[in-house]
């Protein structure tokens, strides 16, 4: 059997065809030797014309300087994942975040590879967000207008439970100060609700509110959208404000902090000390005047034993933590949440509807809402679309089947308990046994994806694939599966 690196030749560039990253690859001239179809939907050429021609042909717009591919070759310089915006020879303008190596035999450069991820369409997108940002901000000052585009105040939050109360009681303090704020809870608990609301209430308030997404943005551009641009910081980049010097005066809001990547939190970290930022490319500081207000959708404990966040960044922001409930805890407070999204749901819907039936209800009190808030949100709104037109009461039947199901369980479990009342119960079994349901329910409604049950039920990725383990509960789903494909209902 041959086991040559030649007689694989043909399996490697079948491979190389197939992955979902670019690959350019040129000889020590500076010609295309291999260039897959996905550089090709990168670059908007055909490999056809590529082939056989230099790369300053190929992109008219790259100097000896700014082509990565060029250094690798003259200089054998390597970059890692860096940002290039070039224009391509029929005009196109691309960006990517490309990785180039040098290829050598022995001590001798032969070639060069580059391995491209496209990123024009978010890199378009996030400056369209940044203009239009800035153009409103300067617009509202104009006018000498609210700048802010917080739209939710302190009387927004709806719930009397006592350890909601308490969150929204600590956070209306916060608003006498300039201190950070870290506000912590599960997906969907309203940390940017109390995030907006702090700032309505404080000296802030004709300022502007930035709120961003760290989860949102790839690490690769979001120094750049923090602490903005200037022109020749990378190829392509122009002289553009970040976040940070948006939100002059007022407040900005980095959800899920937790997301943002361990370098930049040192950065991050620098700009809350010392209060002054640096462009990308920049050769100054400029001082800025913004509150921060940081929010994660994991436990303080968990973050920093895993090495998430830094410990540092972390305890400069925590001056001040809001504590939001999760649904389940807050339970008592589902009713009053009902009927508040009734009443936006009618005014959203120009609809009648009078209220919610006490089963219909009891429903949505035996649910664990994993989703929280907004999931409770989501399966009203579901019930407005599937109400009948004479009709004006929300019933059991205008709910979610998942709502339903869960009731089902539910009751099925204090049936089991019931019996099992005058004889030995085994509580660990029964936990076990409703834990695998909840898990299968929510495992259906994801469609079986993992990360997004996990997620909605509150717990890690890996803890849940041990309990699937556990329990053989991807088995079961499995087969359930196929037999819905194959219309087996039995």
């Amino acid at each position: 059997m041959n086991h040559s690196l030649s007689h694989w030749s043909p399996q490697f560039e079948w491979i190389l065809q197939m992955i979902n990253v670019g690959v350019h690859i040129v000889n020590r001239s500076g010609q295309t030797v291999f260039y897959n179809e996905m550089m090709a939907q990168i670059d908007g050429l055909e490999r056809d014309l590529v082939l056989g021609k230099n790369i300053f042909h190929l992109f008219p717009s790259l100097t000896d300087e700014s082509s990565t591919l060029h250094l690798a070759l003259t200089h054998g310089k390597r970059s890692s994942e860096s940002i290039q915006t070039y224009v391509n020879m029929k005009g196109k303008r691309i960006t990517a975040i490309n990785s180039t190596l040098p290829l050598y035999e022995g001590s001798e450069i032969i070639g060069a590879v580059e391995i491209a991820k496209d990123v024009t369409k978010i890199m378009d997108m996030y400056d369209e967000i940044v203009d239009l940002r800035r153009h409103l901000i300067e617009t509202n000052r104009r006018k000498k207008s609210s700048a802010g585009t917080a739209t939710y105040c302190f009387h927004d939050l709806i719930g009397s439970d006592p350890t909601f109360r308490q969150a929204v009681s600590l956070a209306k303090k916060a608003t006498r100060t300039q201190s950070p704020v870290m506000v912590c809870g599960p997906t969907g608990t309203g940390k940017e609700l109390i995030a907006q609301s702090i700032h309505n209430a404080s000296t802030r308030r004709d300022y502007p509110f930035i709120a961003l997404n760290c989860a949102a943005v790839p690490k690769d551009l979001m120094e750049g959208l923090l602490f903005g641009t200037n022109r020749g910081a990378f190829t392509g980049a122009v002289d553009r404000p970040g976040l940070f010097e948006q939100a002059d005066e007022g407040t900005l809001f980095l959800d899920e902090l937790n997301s943002l990547d361990i370098a930049l939190q040192a950065k991050l970290l620098r700009v809350l000390q010392e209060k002054k930022i640096r462009r990308v490319g920049g050769g100054f500081e400029q001082e800025i005047n913004v509150r921060v207000i940081a929010a994660m959708n994991i436990s303080t404990k968990e973050a920093l034993s895993s090495g998430i966040i830094r410990s540092d960044l972390f305890y400069r922001l925590n001056v001040v933590t809001v504590m939001m409930p999760s649904l389940i805890e807050r339970k008592s407070d589902i009713p009053e949440l009902a009927e508040h999204f009734i009443r936006y749901f009618n005014e959203m819907f120009g609809m009648d509807v009078k209220g919610i039936s006490a089963p219909a209800v009891q429903n949505l009190m035996q649910y664990p809402w994993p989703g929280n808030v907004r999931e409770l949100e989501h399966a009203l709104e579901y019930a407005f679309n599937i109400i009948d037109g004479g009709e004006d009461m929300i019933m059991e039947q205008h709910l979610p089947a998942y709502v339903m199901q869960m009731d089902k369980e539910a009751a099925s479990f204090t049936s089991k308990a019931d019996r099992s009342a005058s004889q030995d119960i085994d509580l660990p079994k029964m936990l076990e046994e409703l834990e695998r349901e909840a898990i299968i329910t929510m495992l259906d409604k994801c469609q079986g994806n993992v990360s997004k049950t996990a997620e909605a039920l509150g717990i890690r990725r890996q803890a849940l694939q041990y309990k699937l383990d556990k329990y053989m509960i991807q088995r079961v789903y499995v087969q359930k599966s196929a037999k819905e494909l194959s219309g087996d209902e039995t």
